[in-house]
């Protein structure tokens, strides 16, 4: 259930489940996917200490 909702209110979890469903998953793929990936944001937010931050990935700099 929380994947669900993930799914319908969270930016990024939303965006994700969006290119997985044009990629050709089915719905109960991405369902699974997405409780997966909201898993592995829970465990980050619980390891660094540090609060959600849905712009986590726009403010980092790309070393080339």
């Amino acid at each position: 259930m929380p994947a669900v909702v993930a799914k319908n209110h969270n930016p990024i979890i939303r965006t994700f489940c969006q290119r997985l469903l044009a990629s050709g998953l089915r719905p109960m793929e991405v369902i699974g996917a997405a409780m997966h990936k909201l898993l592995r944001l829970i465990y980050g937010i619980l390891k660094s200490g540090k609060p959600f931050d849905p712009d986590f990935l726009k403010k980092q700099v790309v070393v080339s």
